[in-house]
């Protein structure tokens, strides 16, 4: 049985009351959906530094030669940057074994993007910040699925996220059982379709590099730039005409196989998909119908068809 993904959260998301005024912003879909396929490792940084709840809210400061602390909005001489930074460096080893991060949007802290800056005399500034925590966190794990509670409602970059995790797990879990060559070969052979439903151009790419498999003597040095690659590509979400692409792909395997009526049935729903008129969730149940009355090896192995738990739903919109 596989292990469940583990994915650090802003604590706030989870319904804890760590906010600066006692509160807490409890994501739905989070802690009703999601927390039945994945294990939460929650962290509010601002308590993790000691700071109580409440607490006076804090605020990123933009100094005049350019720098950005963080400071108290009602004591704008108290700092607080080292404390958090001390902090930070302190738990970002944990992060390593993470498929993914959810963070609380707009906060000093754990914003994401468009974190607002003040001035040193308490000045307004643009939405330009990053969360001081959030920030060393991205710096740090560059390929990590990181999101926000904010963005997360958006029902591509919700099902996007959730792939690269899922993904990401699985990747983790091959590295903790132990690197082969063919270990390797076969992972990616089962992720090929759902490479090029992300990025043709990066599923281009990434082939001659994994071809060079065989060039390597450090499997760990192969593993990570294969991380990085891989996860970049995934993170790019998966537009209607690469799935319909895949789609037409997979199509050809059926190929002297199909009754014409079949085919023209199976072409009619492919494209209907591609105009928006059925979710992706209508062409591939019919494909896996077809599948199982036509079994194919390497079909049947591709991750594409079943990317993260069908029960969550996420190929059922329209978008």
């Amino acid at each position: 049985m596989k292990t469940q993904p583990t994915i650090g959260i802003s604590g706030c998301l989870t319904g804890s009351a760590v906010r600066f005024d006692g509160g807490h912003k409890r994501m739905g879909f989070v802690m009703d959906e999601l927390a039945q396929w994945v294990t939460f490792s929650p962290v509010c940084p601002e308590m993790a530094m000691g700071l109580p709840v409440p607490r006076p809210a804090l605020r990123l400061v933009q100094t005049t030669s350019g720098e950005i602390r963080m400071r108290f909005s009602q004591a704008p001489n108290e700092d607080v940057t080292q404390k958090i930074d001390d902090f930070t460096a302190a738990y970002l080893p944990r992060v390593a074994e993470l498929a993914g991060f959810i963070v609380c949007a707009k906060s000093p802290s754990c914003g994401m993007e468009r974190v607002r800056l003040y001035d040193e005399k308490g000045g307004r500034g643009r939405k330009e910040g990053v969360g001081r925590f959030t920030g060393a966190l991205l710096a740090a794990y560059p390929w990590l699925p990181v999101e926000e509670d904010g963005r997360l409602h958006d029902p591509v970059l919700r099902e996007n996220f959730v792939e690269r995790v899922f993904a990401l797990h699985e990747l983790n879990s091959l590295r903790a059982r132990g690197l082969t060559r063919h270990s390797l070969l076969d992972f990616h052979s089962r992720y090929k379709l759902q490479l090029l439903a992300h990025h043709q151009a990066g599923y281009r790419e990434i082939g001659p590099f994994v071809a060079s498999l065989s060039e390597w003597d450090n499997l760990d040095a192969f593993f990570e730039a294969y991380r990085e690659k891989l996860m970049a590509i995934l993170k790019h979400p998966a537009s209607r005409k690469n799935h319909t692409n895949v789609l037409m792909h997979i199509q050809g395997y059926f190929h002297g196989k199909l009754t014409p009526r079949q085919r023209g049935e199976l072409r009619e729903v492919i494209l209907h998909y591609r105009a928006g008129l059925l979710p992706i969730l209508a062409p591939l149940t019919l494909l896996k119908h077809y599948l199982g009355e036509y079994p194919d090896h390497y079909l049947l192995a591709q991750n594409y068809f079943n990317p993260y738990p069908n029960d969550l739903g996420l190929r059922l919109n329209l978008k």
